[in-house]
């Protein structure tokens, strides 16, 4: 009897019946299972899961990790200060490992045993921790105070923030496991791509091979035009080290793509200047990402940044102009001499507020799938399988074990260090929860991750409470504790959903990414210090993400009335389409096809119009393949586009971690 026919029907099996998941071929369960929550849980467990059957959580594993992660931490802080982003870890650390432990096999033979599939995967676990969890605090909360008040925080004072506030975010993501990659299967693109990558790495089947040698093509073009992309950003930091070879200054007009290609003048929808992000982005990651995300969630991102683009942007110049003078009115937009703008820093309070919303809307509908993954069922009701899936999953009582300690270390480093009073930081690691569980959800069906914007919401939340308004310092920290916390967790929910593909142990990937922490705050703190001992090496940056934070800090503290009243409805009607839009798929579930992800319409505003774009064409690119021959495209489309990922991923960090060393020895 075929899997299908056996969940159809409900029979209970052994939970330790051997696996039918071919060893060699390592299918993936990419499009997830159909059935009941439970019966997912059966089927995953029963055929695909061999956690037990391999080596996982090893020291190797673990070292290797943390050391690559180190690696790529101090890499992802200089990215961030120069560019306001990081760059993804998982493959890189994957291909890297791999390379590493064959070098070593080939030297010491058979003395060296092969590092297994699921420690390589438990290894970029604990290598995306150490690399992503922790400097983007240091380079977005911290580095905007240092703006304000022009001093240095005591080394132990960050290396403490830096680490409870990743430490918080792991641990809120417990519970929204089960929720997001077991019952809901989200796609989480970028876990998808790095379980593909492993695949790749270690199949042997015929097929397996193939699939191999189209991911190997695709990474290629990927990392020829990422090297395009960053050979301009690393060719300029040699000329001003004057250490350009003359070679390389020759070839850089011609090796060079730049970031963004202008639309030709006609498309521009306004009259006058141009808007920031309304441009074509020549990235194959992001084109990537869309084949992999899929048509739905890409077209509504694309659909909401047009209305933004197209039509309120233009509307809200027009009634800015309209208004000028009137007393009271607050323009939406900044406009420079020339007209120029950027749509983003108005529209990211109407697209947070509709994923926020979106996000509790879901969670309250699936209020009993939640229920259950805080195990609040009865015990008798509970089966041998149950029991088996709980001795694999991180279990619940681990969430409360470190909240307490995490919560404790928080509000203590927030009192002294920055004076925020002891409710205040303790709603700022209740909010914690909220701002997790958007990220989650936009990271599962998106692939990106609303740090910034979840921190702007947090920053408006403190500017109207008593105690925090008109404060810098409790402004900008409550909103670095949500958003390190938020982004941590939706990096532990991408890594295991790599390991629920690959059929991994939950709870020992869990140990393996909370190891890693520690490792990036070893990192990233001595580095933050070095790159940075104060404030004026800190504005030579122009950081801005930086300046982002700080811009927004300096807007609240005067209060809530220096936002746009155009804003505040953004914000308002944002919270009824996040409400509405989850309610109509629940009661008419036939009309979800029809409907717009309100996720992707929530990002939509949050994110350029360049990347809306980029994944809609990877979109398309998948769909119209799947008209053209599904079969192949369901072999391949998952490999090609993982490869574009990984090979642009790949040598876009290389470059950073060669920027790093190079601006690193030009500020000495």
């Amino acid at each position: 009897m075929n899997a299908d026919n056996d969940l159809a029907l409900g029979t209970e099996a052994s939970p330790h019946r051997p696996s039918t998941h071919n060893e060699d071929t390592f299918d993936l369960p990419v499009d997830g299972f159909p059935g009941t929550p439970e019966e997912k849980d059966r089927h995953w467990f029963q055929h695909y899961y061999k956690g037990d059957r391999q080596k996982q959580l090893s020291l190797r594993a673990v070292l290797m990790g943390g050391f690559l992660g180190m690696f790529m931490a101090v890499s992802n802080l200089y990215t961030t200060l120069k560019l306001g982003w990081g760059f993804g870890v998982s493959i890189t650390a994957c291909v890297i490992s791999f390379v590493i432990w064959n070098t070593v096999r080939s030297i010491f033979g058979s003395r060296v045993s092969q590092m297994t599939v699921l420690e390589n995967n438990c290894m970029q676990s604990t290598a995306t921790s150490a690399g992503l969890s922790t400097g983007s605090t240091l380079a977005t909360c911290l580095g905007a105070l240092l703006l304000i008040t022009g001093v240095q925080q005591p080394w132990y004072v960050a290396g403490a923030f830096a680490l409870l506030t990743a430490a918080l975010g792991v641990f809120l993501a417990i519970p929204m496991k089960r929720q997001m990659i077991n019952h809901e299967q989200l796609r989480f693109p970028s876990g998808i791509a790095t379980a593909e990558t492993l695949r790749s790495l270690y199949s042997k089947g015929a097929q397996a091979v193939k699939q191999a040698y189209s991911l190997l093509i695709s990474l290629i073009l990927g990392s020829g035009i990422g090297l395009l992309h960053s050979y301009g950003e690393l060719s300029g930091q040699l000329k001003a080290k004057n250490r350009l070879p003359g070679w390389l200054e020759k070839t850089q007009s011609v090796l060079f793509l730049p970031d963004t290609l202008a639309f030709p003048l006609w498309l521009n929808p306004l009259v006058r200047g141009q808007m920031q992000g309304f441009a074509f982005e020549p990235s194959v990651l992001l084109i990537g990402a869309g084949m992999i995300t899929g048509l739905r969630v890409s077209l509504s991102m694309f659909a909401g940044s047009a209305l933004l683009y197209f039509v309120i942007a233009p509307h809200l110049v027009g009634l800015d102009a309209s208004n000028a003078g009137m007393e009271g009115w607050v323009p939406s937009f900044k406009l420079s001499p020339e007209g120029n703008f950027n749509p983003i820093r108005w529209a990211l309070w109407g697209g947070t507020a509709i994923m926020v919303f979106s996000s509790l809307a879901q969670m309250a509908l699936n209020w009993r799938t939640v229920a259950r993954a805080f195990m609040l069922f009865k015990k008798d009701e509970r089966t041998t399988h149950h029991d088996a899936m709980d001795a694999i999953e991180v279990p619940n009582s681990w969430l409360f074990i470190g909240l307490v300690p995490i919560t404790v270390g928080l509000v203590t480093v927030q009192y002294f260090a920055f004076h925020i009073s002891v409710w205040l930081g303790l709603l700022s690691v209740a909010f914690s929860f909220v701002a997790a569980l958007v990220c989650c959800r936009a990271t599962g069906e998106t692939d990106t991750t609303p740090i910034g914007a979840m921190g702007k919401l947090t920053q408006l939340l403190y500017a109207v409470l008593p105690g925090a308004q008109g404060i810098a310092s409790t402004n900008l920290m409550a909103a670095g504790t949500t958003a390190a916390a938020g982004g941590a967790a939706a990096d532990l929910l991408t890594d295991l959903k790599s390991g629920y593909l690959l059929g991994a142990n939950p709870r020992k990937q869990f140990l393996a990414q909370f190891s890693g922490i520690f490792f990036g705050v070893l990192a990233v703190v001595p580095a933050w210090y070095l790159m940075v001992p104060d404030k004026k090496t800190l504005e030579a940056f122009n950081p801005p993400a930086t300046n982002m934070w700080k811009a927004v800090a300096d807007l609240l503290t005067q209060g809530v009335h220096m936002l746009p009243r155009t804003a505040l409805w953004a914000i308002v009607i944002g919270a009824l389409a996040g409400v509405a839009l989850p309610l109509i798929e629940k009661i008419h579930p036939k009309t979800q096809r029809f409907l717009p992800s309100a996720m992707g319409l929530g990002l939509a505003w949050v994110v350029p119009f360049q990347n809306c774009l980029s994944f809609l064409i990877g979109a398309l690119i998948v769909t119209l393949w799947q008209k053209w021959n599904r079969k192949n495209s369901d072999s391949y489309s998952i490999p090609v586009a993982s490869g574009l990922v990984a090979g642009e991923s790949l040598v876009a960090a290389f470059i950073a971690i060669a920027c790093t060393l190079v601006g690193f020895l030009a500020t000495r």
